[in-house]
């Protein structure tokens, strides 16, 4: 229970924090989405950074590590797991899982997206 309390609060700054950086004036109609962009490619940064610490380093509380990569990166971007698994798929020498994981999230979740836009009306 514990757990799921840090990941939680973790998940709320980092929703926060997507949600500020939102925020940001920038060009109306600009046809390339340059914030999520940018949140995702951060995100996916800061979760490599913390992966490999957390390797590197046992001292790491598996508290902390559950709040920074769970909580925090989660709740700013989710792509930055998605980024994380495909990586781990790609370092463990799993490249077809890797390649089929990547192309089957990106094009289904577009899918996804589209069906449940349709759905809706």
């Amino acid at each position: 229970m514990l757990e799921c309390i840090i990941v939680g609060i973790g998940g709320f700054l980092g929703s926060v924090c997507r949600y500020l950086i939102g925020l940001i004036p920038g060009k109306e109609g600009a046809f390339f989405p340059v914030r999520t962009f940018a949140i995702n490619i951060v995100g996916a940064f800061v979760i490599g950074m913390i992966a490999a610490l957390a390797a590197k380093n046992s001292v790491l509380n598996p508290k902390a590590v559950l709040f920074l990569k769970v909580g925090i990166c989660g709740g700013f971007t989710t792509f930055s797991s998605f980024a994380l698994e495909t990586s781990d798929l790609l370092k463990s020498g799993h490249l077809s899982a890797a390649a089929l994981y990547a192309v089957l999230s990106i094009v289904l979740g577009i899918l996804a997206a589209f069906a449940g836009e349709a759905v809706a009306g």
